[in-house]
């Protein structure tokens, strides 16, 4: 086995969301997340939204030949209030899957998103050591 020094890895460029209905998916991110579609492919539904720390791309999985299989592992959204961020997205009829989380370092919320998927409000609260 073959490591790599730290210094070979800087970061992560993006994160691949596969999703069974582009349209609702995209509405889910630009309109009710309210992230900025960077990017749309064009030549299939493919697209990128940005967080600010992290790109999302969006990819219909049909539509490069892969079957869809929903993560159940959130991606956590950073948010300075999660009930606040809660609310709102409530009010706009989206369902959260159980109560908020306090976890004794940060708080989180876990959005039930459509077709299985799942994202999270999340807040750190406590300063990493």
């Amino acid at each position: 086995m073959t490591t790599t020094s730290s210094a070979d890895v800087t970061g992560v460029d993006f994160v691949t969301v596969f999703v069974k209905d582009y349209d609702a998916a995209t509405d889910f991110y630009g309109n009710v997340l309210g992230l900025n579609r960077s990017v749309s492919y064009g030549s299939f539904n493919g697209c990128e939204f940005e967080t600010g720390s992290l790109t999302l791309q969006v990819m219909d999985a049909a539509a490069i030949g892969r079957e869809f299989q929903p993560s159940t592992h959130p991606i956590a959204f950073h948010v300075e209030d999660v009930q606040a961020a809660r609310a709102r997205l409530e009010a706009q009829d989206v369902r959260f899957l159980g109560d908020n989380i306090d976890s004794g370092v940060c708080h989180m919320a876990i959005v039930n998103y459509p077709h299985g998927n799942t994202v999270m409000c999340h807040n750190r609260y406590t300063p990493r050591p």
